[in-house]
């Protein structure tokens, strides 16, 4: 019986995460939620989401979580093809691009509170993308022989080009994105060459 009990909560719980992601829109940002709305399409009253939530914030860091998780999830998913000698760079790429089409409404959210007025979310936004970096940092480490020196700046380099890009990407059109996809490619090659010409020269002297 508490196990049944359990797993209802952890399903209206994800309801209600579910509920405000679907809200979410290039109009209609987290902080235009209202605790009713997100209850109302979540099939609750209003009064059963402090069962799961303290407040709105707690929902908003928690679906910043979720939506940083899911992304590195599918990254590592993209290094693992990668291991069967696909291009680290096309195939990272082209996994980032996807999940921002797919779900540009989280991506937003990861976008607009990196910026936003409150410090918990900048913060929250902050950490996702510095796991991004860190781990990035260790593949480079694992896979070029960097020392963390010269990959942490790479990675923090190649992340900042990759999260701007998936922005620009949101309100193109698919044409447009493709294009854009090409070029970034393009431009983190020219990047990871440079970096290597960069490391050797050092290494030397």
């Amino acid at each position: 019986m508490a196990e049944t009990r359990a797993l209802q909560k952890e399903k209206t719980r994800q309801a209600i995460i579910d509920a405000a992601l679907t809200q979410l829109t290039a109009e209609h940002g987290f902080s235009n939620l209202s605790l009713r709305e997100v209850a109302r399409e979540a099939g609750i009253a209003p009064t059963s989401f402090y069962r799961h939530f303290a407040d709105m914030e707690e929902l908003g860091l928690t679906l910043v979580d979720e939506c940083g998780v899911t992304l590195r999830q599918l990254m590592r998913k993209a290094r693992k093809r990668i291991e069967k000698k696909g291009s680290v760079i096309n195939t990272s790429v082209d996994t980032f691009m996807e999940f921002v089409q797919k779900n540009p409404n989280i991506f937003r959210l990861l976008l607009r509170e990196r910026s936003g007025t409150s410090p918990a979310f900048r913060d929250a936004v902050a950490r996702e993308i510095n796991h991004f970096k860190d781990e990035l940092t260790d593949y480079l480490i694992a896979e070029n022989s960097y020392t963390q020196e010269h990959a942490y700046p790479l990675a923090e380099g190649l992340v900042t080009l990759v999260f701007n890009s998936g922005a620009d990407a949101l309100d193109l059109s698919k044409q447009k994105q493709n294009e854009l996809q090409q070029r970034l490619k393009k431009q983190l090659q020219f990047i990871a060459v440079g970096a290597v010409a960069l490391y050797q020269n050092q290494s030397k002297g």
